[in-house]
């Protein structure tokens, strides 16, 4: 199983609102990251924004093709790119950068 964590940047002004969206994933979203192969999948979110991500997946590189070719993604990630700092035109999960695990303790 990958581990896989990743960082991005919720604006300022929209932190509790990302917040509360996040009280209300969809069900359909909820079901289309189970089936591509998310799982143990946690948000964490710093009071300055920083958004700490992390997932465990067989393959993450196929687990995002897979969110990727899903149509609840594609409208998922319409309505939360105005949630962050930096994406440089990408979508979210396209912005998602993992990083580099240097030491785990199983």
């Amino acid at each position: 199983m990958q581990r896989v964590c990743f960082l991005l940047k919720v604006r300022a002004e929209r932190i509790e609102e990302y917040r509360e969206r996040h009280q209300h994933v969809w069900a359909e979203m909820r079901a289309a990251l189970t089936e591509a192969g998310w799982h143990n999948y946690s948000l964490f979110l710093r009071e300055d924004g920083l958004l700490v991500g992390y997932l465990e997946t067989p393959d993450f590189d196929r687990a995002r093709a897979a969110m990727e070719a899903t149509e609840v993604n594609a409208r998922w990630q319409a309505e939360m790119a105005e949630f962050f700092d930096e994406l440089d035109g990408q979508a979210p999960d396209a912005a998602m950068s993992p990083l580099t695990e240097v030491y785990h303790l199983a």
